[in-house]
């Protein structure tokens, strides 16, 4: 069912908001997770971990979460469909991978966080943490400035359900 004008491009809005929102969000992180990973400063540590924590709980988490559920919505209430072109199917996978694994790094980020808390010497056992936190936010930086270039440019291909609709003439 496609949606009418008005209610298509308030959901249009919406995930455009939360995607650009994600990938800001993300390259904050990226940022801070770099500093944390080379800065000698105690204090600069604790503060980019606790900012980092902050930053993941509240903005990037939500934006994830949001972006996944305005573009599905977008998805179904256009004539792209959820799953009738590639190129969509293939931002819902890279979408939802990028939320699984956000959501299972959410505990190394606050391991981070608290150790920032709570020690008074920073342990030099979390490096392997930190150099994760600066791979994996790098990563998924990509792959969301993947899933813009996709919406930009659209490639054509149906998938089979795609193309029985088409044919079908729906």
């Amino acid at each position: 069912m496609t949606m009418k004008a008005g209610p298509r491009r308030i959901v249009l809005i919406a995930h455009l908001t939360c995607s650009v929102g994600w990938i800001g969000a993300l390259a904050v992180f990226l940022a801070l997770a770099v500093v944390g990973l080379t800065t000698r400063d105690a204090q600069m540590t604790r503060a980019v971990y606790l900012a980092m924590g902050v930053t993941t709980r509240w903005v990037i988490l939500p934006a994830a979460l949001a972006s996944l559920l305005t573009g599905v919505v977008s998805s179904l209430g256009t004539g792209w469909g959820l799953l009738r072109y590639y190129w969509v199917v293939v931002k819902l996978l890279i979408t939802v991978f990028s939320t699984i694994v956000l959501l299972i790094h959410l505990q190394p980020i606050q391991v981070l966080a608290r150790s920032a808390a709570t020690a008074h010497t920073w342990s030099s056992d979390l490096e392997n943490v930190q150099l994760m936190m600066v791979d994996a936010s790098g990563a998924a930086l990509a792959a969301l400035l993947a899933l813009t270039a996709l919406s930009v440019y659209k490639p054509r291909g149906l998938t089979p359900f795609g193309a029985r609709k088409a044919a079908a003439g729906h």
